[in-house]
């Protein structure tokens, strides 16, 4: 029985769903026009939002981290807000600060721009550690606390953070705590040719930003979310989370595998990508193609790993891809416990 009132409208579970993926359809149709050939990126990121997680987008500058969260967030009727990180950016110009006010003679909140719904971070890498961990609160928790008073930020919220490698000038690594908070990491990847011909065509004297229309509004978007945690989760897929996540804990070359966090997130965005493709009940295949999004930033390897010139994220990635070989697939029966001593 749905309790939450949110829902009270929906009937058909399975028309439900439908719609669902419709509105997710038209999302994706806005985003795809000003990015072209990435569609398996802009689905990782519909994902994380009706999973209501946050989006880690890495790779070099230049193939469209920033143009992607701004497609998202402008084909949304929602509170958009833009933070670019930077060496010289405080916590308050995150979450916002108390100002004396001459008029009351009393202290009174101005709001940072981590008050809307979607939370654009640029080039989170390049901020202080300081500026960093503004986001650890309002990221976990949905609230922000400012001179020991807590106030509660908008639903849905999401944070959508670009990040450059941090081989790169002036960039410094995420803290483990940060990045294990973002529900998936993505990387865009150079475009193709032909998508890279597309772009030089339709974009090369205009904005493609400006074209861009909401389909949806954040009151939606919620609805949609609330109905996301409705999809069923089979005990033996549930099972195969764990037994997943506990399979990095125990890699020779794992340092420090994935947080019960992970594997919250990894329900929730199996969930979504359930929903995606228009069912009410989570599948292996769910799991596993969420699984290297899910995880694969939140691995420490070993520094001998690290010394042998492999990069970290395909080495996570290799990992991931040998665990879930090695695990078997859940088939229909009765709960079995999980195994960690692999």
């Amino acid at each position: 029985m749905v309790t939450d009132p949110g829902l009270l409208h929906w009937r058909d579970p399975v028309a439900d769903i439908g719609h669902l993926a419709e509105i997710a359809d038209r999302v994706r149709a806005r985003v795809e026009t000003v990015i072209d050939g990435k569609s398996e990126a802009i689905t990782t990121a519909l994902v994380v939002l009706l999973a209501e997680g946050h989006l880690l987008i890495e790779d070099v500058p230049g193939v469209g981290k920033t143009m992607l969260a701004k497609a998202l967030a402008r084909s949304i009727d929602a509170r958009v807000r833009r933070i670019q990180f930077t060496p010289d950016l405080l916590p308050s110009d995150v979450t916002g600060v108390s100002v004396y006010n001459q008029g009351t003679r009393d202290f009174e909140f101005r709001p940072g721009p981590v008050f809307a719904n979607i939370v654009v971070g640029d080039e989170i890498n390049r901020a202080e550690p300081k500026a960093q961990s503004a986001l650890l609160e309002c990221m976990e928790e949905h609230q922000v606390t400012v001179d020991g008073v807590t106030y509660r930020l908008e639903s849905p919220f999401m944070v959508i953070a670009t990040q450059n490698p941090v081989e790169m000038e002036g960039t410094r690594a995420l803290p483990e705590a940060q990045r294990d908070r973002f529900t998936a990491r993505i990387s865009m990847g150079y475009p193709s040719p032909a998508a890279e011909m597309a772009m030089l065509d339709n974009h090369g004297n205009t904005n493609p930003l400006t074209g861009i229309t909401p389909v949806t509004d954040a009151a939606e978007i919620a609805r949609l979310i609330a109905l996301v945690r409705t999809v069923h989760v089979s005990a033996e897929v549930r099972h195969y989370i764990v037994d997943l996540v506990g399979g990095t804990r125990v890699h020779p070359e794992i340092a420090l595998g994935a947080s019960p966090r992970a594997a919250l997130h990894l329900i929730r965005a199996a969930r979504a990508r359930a929903a995606l493709d228009r069912r009410a009940f989570v599948l292996p295949d769910d799991v596993q193609e969420m699984a290297i999004p899910v995880m694969a930033h939140r691995l420490l390897l070993h520094p001998k790993i690290i010394l042998f010139g492999e990069p970290a994220t395909e080495v996570a990635s290799r990992v991931l891809t040998e665990i879930l070989h090695r695990i078997p697939i859940p088939r229909p029966g009765p709960a079995r416990p999980a195994r960690h001593g692999r």
